[in-house]
């Protein structure tokens, strides 16, 4: 089912993949270079709503217009904002799992706090621009109060699995340092790896978990999460 929702910086669309008997609703956006259809986002639609998880997915509208290049993050956010009440609609008293791939991934870290958002899925989240591990996006990973997930490449090269986890540890270290709670205090941000997998979560031909094996990674930890949530 697909609906066109309007928003002051134009329309975009949402995608829903509705389970039976759900007992959340997860709703995720695509990053800059890719839409909906990206390997986690298709997997998580077609495999969660058999987990009673409602999957919703959101077409920004740059993507929607055609547009080859992504609109600024303020811009990502309004329109992520503005369409939040028609997927509080959609999910009803059901808990509300946001998230995303990539830029999506960052949007869903940024607003989770405005949208009251029960926790956060970050698929491949850009942590820095390849090569610029200086130009950290941290600040935005540690934002959200509620329990993050972040399924993320072993080879990423916006940041690996292993360095998401070490720069999470190390702002948990700095908190404790000044009395405060870290990110990791009560096990709030979980960092999972797969294996070889780059920031489209492709993996070589020769990785012994396969094409098929990363699907079926991302697709259990986050239907494990999800529920452990919620």
């Amino acid at each position: 089912m697909q609906i066109d929702v309007p928003t002051t910086v134009g329309p975009g669309r949402l995608t829903v993949s509705p389970a039976e008997d759900p007992a959340a609703v997860l709703w995720l956006g695509h990053g800059a270079g890719g839409g909906i259809d990206a390997v986690d986002l298709g997997a998580l639609a077609a495999r969660l709503p058999a987990e009673r998880i409602t999957v919703v997915r959101y077409e920004q509208p740059w993507r929607v217009a055609g547009k080859r290049v992504a609109a600024r993050p303020a811009t990502l956010d309004v329109a992520w904002g503005e369409t939040a009440p028609r997927v509080r609609e959609l999910a009803g008293d059901l808990p509300l799992v946001v998230g995303g791939r990539s830029a999506g991934a960052r949007v869903a870290c940024r607003t989770a706090a405005a949208l009251d958002a029960r926790a956060v899925v970050c698929l491949a989240f850009p942590l820095h621009p390849p090569g610029t591990p200086e130009r950290s996006r941290l600040d935005e990973l540690l934002a959200p109060v509620v329990p993050v997930l972040v399924v993320q490449g072993g080879s990423d090269p916006f940041g690996s699995a292993s360095v998401i986890a070490a720069e999470v540890g190390a702002a948990e270290v700095g908190a404790a340092e000044v009395g405060a709670p870290g990110p990791g205090a009560s096990g709030r941000i979980r960092v999972v790896e797969v294996p070889g997998a780059d920031h489209g979560m492709r993996v070589p031909k020769a990785s012994m978990i396969g094409a098929a094996g990363v699907r079926d990674l991302i697709v259990s930890t986050v239907a494990e999460f999800v529920r452990a949530v919620v």
